[in-house]
């Protein structure tokens, strides 16, 4: 199992320690790219998959690294509806 096997597997797991970097790692290796609107956009952070055009809107976590809990299962729920997962 590859380390990004190991990360898809994490998050559906539903751990509470998963950090934004990991999220990240994961939305990467899926198709997706960050994209936030400037200096603006505060936390706000959009991941669009540009052979889908799917977004995934975010607020990025502070000042922890940790995902809350609503935001892993909105993206584990957008991912299974795009059967990306």
């Amino acid at each position: 199992m590859s380390k990004f096997e190991k990360l898809i597997d994490r998050l559906q797991r539903k751990p509470k320690d998963f950090t934004y970097e990991e999220l990240k790692t994961v939305l990467t290796g899926l198709g997706y790219s960050e994209s936030n609107k400037g200096k603006t956009s505060g936390s706000r952070v959009a991941f669009i998959n540009v052979e889908t055009n799917h977004i995934l809107r975010i607020h990025k976590p502070h000042p922890q690294n940790i995902i809350k809990a609503y935001v892993r299962e909105y993206i584990i729920n957008e991912l299974k509806t795009q059967k990306k997962l």
